[in-house]
């Protein structure tokens, strides 16, 4: 992962998880296969007690933490506002705070370079 901060990288991990197989990282299917502690769920207490090391990358991007535990409410809602004004075509950013605007410019540089590439 790039040396960026914490904010800017929930949202990055956000966005590549997204685009990700997301079908082993259910929480219920997690946790019946022992995996919590492993996989260093930032639910579970004790899994920060383990050893540091990735747990989840996908282009470039990475998580020492499980992404679904790691991602945060504000990121994923960042994430899907971008998504949904980009499909309609709006790009401006009138109305707009400083910290969404922010997080659209960090969400747009991640797809570009993600099309760059593919």
């Amino acid at each position: 992962m790039r040396a960026i901060g914490s904010r800017k990288k929930k949202l990055i991990v956000a966005l590549h998880f997204q685009f990700s197989n997301q079908a082993g990282w259910e929480c219920a299917t997690c946790r019946k296969a022992g995996l919590e502690i492993k996989r260093k769920c930032g639910w579970i207490l004790r899994a920060s007690e383990t050893p540091v090391r990735v747990v989840w990358a996908r282009n470039g991007v990475a998580s020492t933490e499980c992404p679904k535990s790691f991602i945060t409410a504000q990121s994923m809602a960042w994430l899907e506002e971008y998504l949904v004004r980009r499909k309609l075509g709006q790009r401006g950013i009138d109305g707009l705070g400083a910290r969404e605007v922010e997080a659209f410019v960090i969400l747009e540089h991640e797809l570009a370079n993600e099309a760059k590439n593919a």
